[in-house]
């Protein structure tokens, strides 16, 4: 065959295979259109449907009842309306509201929203911040610290009364919020489960409502100076937080403090109590301590687990910068307190069954752990050993004997 022959044939060769690669991206653009469509069909007609009746499809959507919705939607509809001109359309108040929900919910990344709004994902980029930050604003009356004994008092009475556990002011707790690498940041963001994240500081009462929030510590920051950094701890060091004064446990005579629950991240003091460390022997006293202790920190346990089985922003990394997250997560706190207080949507965000329950001792798991387990992305704060004073470690020993002598309950020997 002749060199011309072969050239020829070559070229006819490429024609055909250039053709045929056309009509299949063609095809793959058109198959793509139809379903970018589709879905932006769905985000109009859910709109449509929002403002006509409370379904359960709308509960879904927005994790809350419509009444509540509406009523969010009109305390910052002004401040979040604004002039769009150099956008391609104008969003509503309404959009605003829904999408942010929506992200909040999901974890959905803004491309993936874009398609089901059709807002691009620049704007989205834009208006969530700006939502959450008013949706803080507004709300932010829900999530404050006690300013009187008295309220002081109530949440006591809630702990002892729940969970057995006399002279509590709250569960604290912490956790790592996983972000994506910030920009320009070192390591400064890089903690000790070897990726990225900031740092939710959270104390909870005895109903699970989040009653002091600290979010924003960089994960690189050592977790014994995470709480340490924090508004609590100053006022506590100022002894400006009003506590109750010191009283005997009942039946008891030594006057003790009023003091918070916490696992063994945190150090021993005179008003934070943490468990024993070490393994020790069935039926003893440091075991039957822990299990007193661990039953009334499943209070914050759950807190965690629930807003971020409902939220679950807040279970994948965050592909936004710290400042941004940081308003993200305030955001889910406060409406995390705000549906727990609402008559209308309580029952919608934590439905009977959601918590942990105790039934003579034996643990009924909530419904918040099924599906989530070890998935939640917010990693615990890492436990470091510390010294603590004579003065703590002997609040703990009263404690002790007291869930030992006057303060049993029957079925502690069984589980501890």
């Amino acid at each position: 065959m002749a060199d011309d022959d072969v050239l020829v044939i070559s070229t006819a060769a490429f024609i055909v295979i250039a053709g045929l690669s056309k009509r299949k991206k063609k095809k793959r653009w058109r198959t793509t259109k139809i379903y970018r469509n589709r879905l932006v069909t769905r985000g109009k007609l859910f709109l449509n449907d929002l403002m006509q009746e409370d379904g359960a499809h709308f509960r879904n959507f927005t994790r809350m009842s419509s009444d509540d919705f509406f009523y969010l939607l009109e305390s910052i509809r002004d401040k979040i309306t604004r002039s769009d001109t150099h956008f391609r359309k104008a969003i509503t108040a309404e959009e605003r509201l829904a999408i942010t929900l929506r992200y909040l919910a999901t974890g959905d990344s803004f491309s993936s929203l874009q398609y089901l709004f059709n807002v691009s994902k620049q704007v989205i980029s834009k208006f969530v911040p700006e939502v959450c930050k008013e949706i803080i604003n507004t709300l932010s009356q829900h999530v404050k610290v006690p300013s009187t004994t008295v309220e002081w008092l109530k949440i006591a009475e809630k702990f002892n009364e729940t969970w057995n556990f006399p002279h509590c002011l709250g569960a604290l707790d912490g956790k790592h919020i996983p972000l994506q690498c910030p920009i320009n940041s070192g390591s400064i963001y890089y903690n000790y489960k070897s990726n990225f994240s900031i740092v939710l500081m959270a104390l909870v009462d005895g109903d699970y409502n989040f009653i002091f929030v600290d979010v924003g510590c960089q994960g690189g920051v050592s977790d014994g100076g995470v709480f340490k950094n924090c508004q609590l701890y100053k006022d506590m060091e100022k002894n400006i937080l009003k506590f109750p004064g010191c009283s005997p446990l009942p039946g008891r005579n030594k006057e003790m403090p009023y003091v918070f629950v916490a696992d063994e991240a945190f150090a021993l003091t005179e008003n934070i109590m943490k468990p024993y460390s070490g393994r020790h022997r069935k039926g003893s006293k440091e075991r039957i301590f822990n299990y007193r202790l661990s039953r009334a920190r499943r209070i914050v346990e759950n807190a965690f687990g629930i807003i971020s089985a409902v939220f679950r922003v807040l279970r994948k990394p965050m592909l936004l910068e710290p400042e941004t997250a940081k308003v993200v997560v305030m955001a889910t706190i406060c409406l995390h307190n705000f549906l727990r207080k609402s008559h209308s949507s309580r029952n919608i965000y934590t439905p009977d069954g959601t918590f942990d329950k105790e039934k003579n001792g034996k643990i009924i798991p909530g419904s918040w752990r099924e599906g989530n387990g070890d998935k939640s992305s917010l990693a615990p704060l890492e436990n470091v050993p510390r010294k603590s004073s004579i003065s703590a470690q002997n609040i703990r020993a009263e404690f002790t004997d007291y869930f030992c002598s006057h303060g049993s309950v029957p079925w502690q020997n069984d589980y501890a």
